[in-house]
């Protein structure tokens, strides 16, 4: 190992125990064949996780090792140089070979293998931990995919730990290996690359948003059952849009506070700026976009109640119109109740019944049948039910 890479022991308790754990215990001596046997049990854990490792110096591809272990031996042996190492969803194994390797504090290193972390900054030693999360819109479905990304930049490495699809770091690899100039500031130049490329990302998806919105704001007034659902689906993304770029603004400036500290280089300043002023301006319209479609839930709940109650009012008429159509059927049913009533009471087969033979019998039920009938009229047209 070179003077340059020999890393004096660490004095942190926490770091020593990490060590020792992921440090093999010595192993007795070998026979012969044994060196060939130790080498491939170190390349045994490296799968295919490992997207790629390359290494640099002064901003040109040196060579592009096929193993991590081949990593670590090529960086040892570089006067000045750079490993830039790029991991998709990694082992355990692998990331425990990290962290001996380029002693990778254990909280950064637990953080990376379980994933789900928020959007943070943190500064171990001289090591960088940065947790970003990426998004990119599907336009199929009409929906925003996050993806999560963890980057350790250290003096002479930068690692990334990707899990998702988004962001696609092969392009942010070829525009820094095409810009050398670039690439040659170092670790800290990979990161504002990366950065870059994430906050880029946001784009797309802001507009992507932006046109989801204004589809919902016609569904709202076409009165479109779905359009609830829609807001609601929409409305829990843009809060996770909003953890995933509001924490940035607070970590760009994080950064940029400490370049007088860390000696970063002027232009570098100067694009970490604009990345900072992008970040900015996506958050300010992802805070934009929850803002609207709070009030597109809030008008749609007014349209909707509207809608109802003049379904409700309809309903209430026409059960009103149906209830005066039931009185005047009632009330000329009882009408023509009268004289059949009276017409079926002088029908009855009896020998004995008053007013039988009577002269006047025939006009007086006719005369009856007519007086009922006439007080019945008189009294529903008064109540209205005629």
């Amino acid at each position: 190992m070179s003077e340059r890479r020999a890393r004096p022991a660490s004095k942190n308790p926490v770091k020593s125990a990490w060590r020792r754990a992921v440090t093999p215990p010595p192993q007795p001596e070998p026979q012969e064949s044994a060196p060939a046997a130790r080498t491939t049990a170190s390349d045994s854990c490296e799968v295919a996780s490992v997207v790629q490792a390359v290494l640099y110096r002064d901003g040109v591809r040196v060579s592009a090792p096929a193993t991590l272990a081949e990593t670590y031996r090529e960086l040892r042996d570089q006067s000045s140089g750079m490993a830039w190492i790029g991991l998709a969803r990694p082992t355990e194994a692998e990331l425990l070979s990290l962290a001996a390797e380029f002693d990778l504090h254990p909280l950064a290193v637990e953080d990376a293998m379980e994933a789900h972390q928020r959007p943070k900054l943190e500064r171990y030693g001289e090591t960088l931990f940065v947790v970003l999360r990426a998004a990119r819109y599907l336009d199929a479905p009409e929906e925003v995919d996050f993806g999560e990304l963890h980057v350790f930049v250290g003096p002479d490495f930068v690692i990334t730990v990707r899990h998702g699809a988004a962001p696609d770091l092969s392009a942010v690899r070829q525009r820094m290996e095409e810009t050398p100039e670039l690439l040659k500031l170092g670790p800290e130049a990979v990161l504002y690359a990366i950065l870059d490329a994430v906050v880029d990302g946001y784009e797309p998806v802001v507009v992507g948003v932006q046109n989801d919105i204004d589809e919902i704001e016609t569904e709202v007034f076409r009165g479109d059952p779905e359009v609830s659902r829609r807001i609601y689906e929409l409305s829990r993304e843009m809060v996770e849009f909003q953890r995933a770029t509001r924490p940035l603004v607070g970590m760009l400036h994080a950064l940029m506070a400490g370049f007088s500290k860390y000696g970063t280089d002027e232009e570098l300043q100067r694009y970490l700026r604009d990345v900072a002023d992008h970040v900015t301006h996506t958050s300010e319209r992802v805070d934009g976009f929850r803002q609207a479609l709070t009030e597109i839930l809030t008008v749609n709940t007014t349209l909707v109640t509207q809608q109802q109650n003049a379904e409700m009012r309809a309903l209430a008429e026409a059960g009103f119109e149906q209830n005066e159509e039931i009185k005047k059927i009632s009330s000329w049913a009882a009408i023509l109740f009268a004289p059949t009533l009276v017409g079926t009471i002088y029908g009855m087969n009896f020998d004995h019944m008053p007013e039988l033979h009577w002269v006047f019998g025939y006009p007086f039920a006719i005369a009856l049948m007519g007086v009922v009938c006439t007080s019945l009229y008189v009294i529903f047209k008064r109540r209205d039910w005629l």
